[in-house]
Formats: structure tokens, sequence, C-alpha cells
């Protein structure tokens, strides 16, 4: 297993603005970067196969202009794609809709940074949970990322991610990847006190505390 303190200091979180059609939204983004090339960093967040092993299991067309749905989660609509270096897509999760860019950003000859950018409205449940609710989901899944590349043939071991998230140390990865997006938000003007209060409610959220 990799290291958790580790993992959520080598991931990069900002929070930023953007106006949209319907108003002014928030844009989280994310990123880490991997000892891996740009091909096989692009192979692994594009093959159904591969996505499989360290995000869930998807399904649909993996396209420009094709529908995909993640198992459990969210679905949409991937309305660009620059192999190897980028895609957009919207996030339609219980009837809402938000949108995710992907980023793909060569550091080295075998370095190769993963960068998303994830654009939400504000609305009841931001106000409530700040960028936390959504971010610690996103460090979720770039921990698997990182655990996947460490050991790229090894199959996607659900009992033991259970197992993992209910322990002490998944614990501490909730609670550390909360108080990280709760100085994201603060970092972005928001104020302490709120920005604080709305990493506790993520973090209750996630371990059910």
């Amino acid at each position: 297993m990799i290291d958790t303190k580790e993992q959520i200091s080598d991931v990069r979180r900002t929070l930023g603005t953007r106006v949209l059609d319907a108003g002014e939204a928030r844009v989280l983004t994310i990123s880490q970067a991997y000892d891996t090339d740009l091909d096989d960093l692009w192979d692994v967040v594009t093959d159904a196969e591969r996505i499989a092993r360290w995000f869930l299991p998807v399904s649909g067309e993996l396209r420009e202009g094709g529908k995909y749905q993640l198992e459990g989660n969210a679905g949409g609509t991937i309305t660009s794609c620059e192999r190897p270096r980028a895609y957009d897509a919207t996030w339609e999760f219980a009837g809402q809709v938000s949108w995710i860019e992907v980023r793909l950003i060569e550091e080295g000859p075998s370095r190769t940074r993963f960068e998303l950018s994830h654009i939400m409205h504000v609305d009841d449940h931001w106000t409530r949970f700040g960028p936390g609710a959504t971010g610690v989901g996103w460090d979720s899944g770039l921990l698997g990322l990182a655990m996947h590349l460490s050991a790229p043939d090894a199959p996607r071991d659900n009992d033991a991610i259970t197992a993992w998230t209910a322990s002490e140390d998944g614990t501490t990865f909730m609670r550390l990847s909360s108080e990280r997006w709760a100085e994201a938000d603060i970092a972005a003007g928001e104020d302490p006190a709120v920005a604080r209060a709305r990493a506790a409610a993520t973090f209750a959220a996630y371990t059910g505390s």
C-alpha cells in the first residue's frame, strides 16, 4: 500500500472560478505526476480495462462524442478528445450536470502529470460541503492511479479497498484530504472558519462519523 501521508503531499490542489452561461461556477483542479511516459498514462486514463483497475468499471463508447457510464457513479458525454494529451466530458450524477477537463503534461522522458479540473455550479451542496465533497473523491481516484502504476498487472481487489477505507489508515487519508481541500478553499478567499466547517462536514459524510 502507498504511504498515505506521502500520497496526500504528492498531490496539488487548487480552487478557482469560471463564469458559465448559467452563472458563476467553481473550478476544482487536482494533479499528480507519475513515473510513466505520456503514451502509457494516456492508455491508463482512456482504456476501459485499465480504468476499471484503478477507478471504476466503465461502459459506453470512449471516443469524442461517445457516452460513458461509470458503474454506480457518474456518466456523461465525451465532448472533446486530443490524443494523447487531453479530453473533456460532462459529469452527470444525481440529476446534476458538471464538467471535467483532463490534461496530461510531460515533465520528463518518463514522468507525466495527470491534471483534472472539475467545473461545477455553486449550489446548496457546495455551500454545505465546499470543494472537499468532490475533492476527496478525486483524491481517492489519484491514490488508485498511483497504486495501479506501481503494480500495473495487479487486478482490482474490491474487498481490500473496502477494508482499507474502513481502516485507521483510510480514515486518516479522508481526514487529511478534507483538510487540504479546506486549505485550498481558504487560499481561494473563503473565510477560514467556514472552510474548516465544510471540511469537517465532508469528513463526517465520507466516514460516517
